[in-house]
């Protein structure tokens, strides 16, 4: 994407063209999910370690899908608040299935 996207609904094309391969989806979805879980322990611990953790798993699945599968960068470098929000829009359409992972 050359152009700075002047809206979500602009950029999120972009960001599942950048997924397009169903492993590098699952691999966000399996390190986002690990996060959630790290998350929870955080809360429940009261251990900020699993803070870390959760960085760790979310960008670490996201990281290996674009590195392996993928072989591009990840949006998150160049757009980082866009690719949040699209990375949790893309976690809700695969785990409601509108989305195939």
């Amino acid at each position: 994407m050359s152009a700075r996207p002047a809206s979500f609904a602009e950029f999120y094309p972009y960001y599942l063209s950048q997924h397009a391969d169903r492993r590098c989806r699952r691999a966000h979805f399996f390190g986002t999910t690990a996060a959630i879980a790290a998350i929870a322990l955080a809360l429940a611990t009261r251990n900020g370690w699993w803070l870390l953790a959760a960085l760790v798993a979310g960008y670490g699945g996201a990281w290996v899908g674009h590195f392996f599968y993928e072989n591009n960068r990840p949006a998150s470098f160049s757009r980082p608040w866009l690719s949040f929000r699209a990375d949790w829009l893309m976690y809700w359409q695969m785990l409601s299935g509108k989305l195939s992972w």
